[in-house]
């Protein structure tokens, strides 16, 4: 059992919803985006998903590119990625981290040594955004094999055909893309939230969690109530993009985690 499984084992036994938090590692630089990592298991944070800057982030919104862009400049790579959860590790062995991002930067590293390093880093699972079920044998059934979770992304483009391949070997949880298009875009809806979370849930057992359009505490409420969570993560980049200090933008992620917990 991962970190991941036995959070939502508690979070299911206590009849409570998860709320899921993204940041990009080193933005707006390495020492800020540590010291926030550190401090949103505090402000009511369950899992929390660790952007590896690419240069070429193609299922994210201008936020988080340009989040992307400021972590690289200011020299942030996928070892210093990792560097970070460790140092995160020293202090909490009990939050799950999810590493989020392409699969390049971990190609170029060598697939065997990434999970090694991943491992001992104390990441619990991935998702990789272009990287699909057809390529399972890359990445992700090796990372099943290594004790990662491997999470995908189902959209509201995932009609029933091509949804039991993206479940196939899933783990972890679901990520529900709540709208077509980047990161950051439109708002999410309730009412079309949930049909689409009951359909992905009649084929899993997997927790179902919603991302895409979240941005204040009322939205993480409703549409945690339609699935097993939220996850957020545009807003809480542009708190920090718009030079927001560390305790305010802890003090923003637990407006939306209280709003998740209320559902």
């Amino acid at each position: 059992m991962t970190r991941i499984d036995a959070r939502f084992a508690e979070l299911r036994a206590a009849g409570r919803k998860a709320f899921v938090s993204y940041i990009m590692a080193g933005d707006p630089d390495a020492e800020t985006s540590l010291e926030v990592m550190k401090g949103l298991p505090g402000a009511g944070v369950d899992i929390i998903e660790l952007g590896v800057p690419f240069t070429d982030p193609m299922a994210d919104g201008p936020t988080i590119q340009l989040a992307g862009q400021r972590a690289l400049a200011g020299g942030m790579t996928l070892e210093k990625t990792l560097a970070m959860a460790r140092a995160f590790r020293e202090e909490d062995d009990v939050t799950p981290i999810v590493l989020m991002g392409y699969y390049n930067p971990i190609y170029n590293r060598g697939v065997e040594r990434f999970l090694e390093d991943a491992r001992a880093a104390g990441i619990d699972g991935l998702i990789v955004v272009d990287l699909p079920p057809e390529e399972d044998d890359e990445l992700c059934i090796p990372a099943a094999e290594a004790g990662l979770n491997f999470i995908r992304l189902a959209t509201p483009t995932t009609d029933d055909r091509r949804l039991p391949k993206v479940l196939q070997n899933t783990s972890g949880f679901v990520y529900y893309v709540s709208i077509t298009g980047i990161t950051g875009a439109a708002a999410a809806e309730a009412g079309d939230v949930g049909p689409e979370v009951a359909r992905i849930k009649a084929q899993t057992d997997l927790p179902v969690i919603v991302g895409f359009g979240i941005r204040t505490p009322e939205t993480a409420e409703t549409i945690a109530s339609v699935a097993d969570g939220c996850v957020v993560g545009s807003a809480i980049v542009g708190e920090m993009a718009a030079g927001r200090s560390v305790d305010e933008v802890l003090g923003f992620v637990r407006g939306l985690a209280e709003g998740a917990h209320r559902a």
